[in-house]
């Protein structure tokens, strides 16, 4: 079974580093993290998609 974390991203993007920080720190071996960026006009979109790069366990989902 699959733990699916949600987290919504807007306009947070100096909160969003500490908290995925906080969510990779954890030992849930089997887990995915989805980041739903509803729209940032911050730097949330292209941080999300950084990390979506460096960890292949958290996709994004970008909406507008």
């Amino acid at each position: 079974m699959v733990l699916s974390i949600v987290i919504p991203v807007y306009n947070t993007a100096s909160y969003l580093e500490g908290c995925l920080a906080s969510v990779l720190a954890g030992d849930c071996t089997d887990c995915e993290i989805l980041l739903v960026d509803d729209g940032s006009t911050d730097a949330c979109p292209a941080m999300c998609d950084a990390f979506a790069q460096l960890c292949s366990g958290v996709t994004v989902i970008h909406r507008s």
